[in-house]
């Protein structure tokens, strides 16, 4: 099992990580075409709104309640069976986002009026924010679909995840980021507005993904007719797990949102500012947080359904140790040096120093808490794991309470940054929450040892951070550089900070060994 699961968390953070540098390109090229602007505002805007759905109904509640029961039928080993419960599932939920797609599509206007609240008054009243809210509502009836096709895809990752098949689901997004870097180069300036081709350039990613999966359904011989079953017993199983966990799942998303409808009436650029910073912290995320957590989902499930609860805290324990070795580091480095990696990746074409200045304030606030943040991906597993949807829900929404609490207030003070500040106090207050409930179920409690070890690596980080300091020359000089010159110290930044954290916790005594998962066989 421990073999099985590093081999597994190798696959998927190689896989995301090759998503997420061109990701990480992808943004590149689109803040050289538009930077912080009004079209980069509105292409953003426009973007979130079908990539809420999608964690609503795709990757965030649907998988978390589909794979515990999907693990179900894998034990019963009735192939023929599985294939059917999978051929209810995709009918059922492909009819139910045929119909959200339909409207999302048509009502367009309403839902840009609802999300971007500051821009629609401002049409109201032909104010100079008022085209903002018209292309808006266009471009939103060219990326919804990709609602439709991202919960296909979704379910057929998740689906090859249960048999171990990591790589495909994980290395699936590479299509979205090359057809919106396609789309930008070739589309983009051929059209009236850039964020139009942008916008068909989402819409091509997602029907890309959505094929590219096929060979390798038909390959595992699970590629099956969708047919409707609202009434099956296992859609009945889902359902009941999936409600609570949409809940769940939208706290997060819905924390989102808000943000952007706040932002909606700040200064042009507040959308964009805070989109960059965040795609950098998806880097990390995505590379150990998120692919920790679907590493261990299907173990912990099986583990659970097999009553070996001694396996389930080790694996649970294993995840958080992981997380914490990489998310540590990762925290700290983006703090220092959130102005020198937005210089280096964006400053160029329409992205202006003014740009990278504003986005590294809310880049700091979000590093802030990105432990949290991976953390919750982590512990939230643990409930999924075990068909416990309601706790989550709890937890999340005292955390989005909070978070809108917070925003009242730091956003009076520090303007767009006070929503980054609130959302990493958020992200502390879910994660704490999360971790008290396995703590008071008896589930998972963490080790003293495990204890020992996150407080060396936070004492680890907290040097490297001060290293890289001492050794960050001024940050106005970087922008007289060259981009070769710029790059050469930032990985010299970058090395001699990971150099000193690895030889901090090496003196410390943490060598591979404690990563190690001790199993016992029922």
């Amino acid at each position: 099992m421990n073999k099985f699961l590093f081999k597994s968390g190798i696959i998927v953070s190689a896989m995301t990580l090759i998503s997420r540098i061109l990701g990480i390109l992808r943004d590149i090229v689109i803040a050289n075409l538009m930077g912080a602007s009004d079209s980069a505002d509105v292409f953003f805007f426009a973007n979130k709104i079908p990539n809420f759905l999608r964690r609503l109904f795709a990757e965030g509640a649907f998988s978390q309640a589909f794979i515990p029961v999907l693990s179900e039928y894998h034990a019963n080993g009735d192939m023929n069976q599985t294939r059917e419960f999978i051929a209810i599932i995709s009918g059922t939920l492909g009819a139910i986002i045929s119909v959200v797609t339909i409207l999302g599509v048509l009502g367009s206007g309403i839902i840009a009026a609802l999300f971007g609240a500051g821009w629609f008054i401002d049409w109201l009243n032909n104010g100079p924010e008022s085209k903002k809210f018209e292309l808006a509502s266009l471009i939103l009836k060219i990326t919804f679909p990709y609602l439709w096709f991202i919960t296909f895809v979704a379910l057929s990752g998740s689906v090859l995840n249960s048999i171990g098949r990591f790589a495909v689901s994980s290395f699936t997004p590479v299509f979205l980021n090359i057809m919106i870097i396609i789309a930008a180069y070739f589309i983009s300036p051929n059209v009236s507005e850039p964020e139009i081709g942008l916008a068909v350039g989402v819409f091509l990613g997602g029907l890309v993904q959505f094929l590219f999966q096929f060979p390798f359904l038909i390959r595992a011989k699970i590629l099956v007719k969708p047919k409707w079953g609202w009434q099956d017993p296992g859609m009945i199983k889902i359902r009941t797990l999936m409600i609570p966990s949409l809940f769940g799942v939208s706290v997060g998303q819905i924390n989102l949102l808000f943000d952007t409808f706040i932002a909606s009436f700040l200064t042009t650029g507040a959308i964009s500012w805070l989109y960059y910073s965040d795609r950098l912290l998806e880097l990390p995320l995505g590379l150990f947080g998120i692919a920790v957590a679907t590493v261990i989902l299907p173990s912990l499930s099986k583990n659970h359904v097999n009553l070996q609860n001694e396996n389930f805290a080790h694996t649970m324990d294993w995840g958080i140790r992981v997380v914490a070795l990489f998310g540590v580091p990762a925290m700290f480095g983006l703090m220092v040096l959130a102005k020198p990696i937005l210089i280096v990746l964006f400053v160029r074409g329409e992205f202006t120093s003014n740009d990278a200045n504003q986005a590294s304030s809310s880049l700091l606030a979000y590093a802030s808490g990105l432990l949290n943040f991976m953390l919750i991906k982590v512990l939230a597993t643990g409930y999924y794991s075990r068909k416990d949807t309601r706790t989550p829900v709890k937890c999340g929404i005292i955390a989005m309470i909070t978070n809108m609490v917070f925003n009242a207030v730091f956003v009076c003070f520090y303007s767009y940054v006070g929503l980054a500040i609130a959302t990493a106090l958020s992200a502390f207050v879910n994660m704490s929450l999360l971790y008290r409930g396995l703590h008071l179920q008896g589930v998972y409690q963490l080790t003293y040892k495990t204890i020992v070890f996150i407080g060396k690596l936070v004492i680890a980080g907290c040097l490297m951070a001060v290293v890289i300091l001492y050794q960050l020359d001024d940050v106005s000089l970087w922008l007289t550089w060259c981009f070769g010159h710029q790059l050469e110290e930032l990985a010299i930044l970058i090395v001699l900070g990971s150099s000193m954290y690895l030889m901090i916790i090496f003196w410390f005594g943490i060598r591979l060994k404690d990563l190690r998962i001790t199993i016992h066989q029922s």
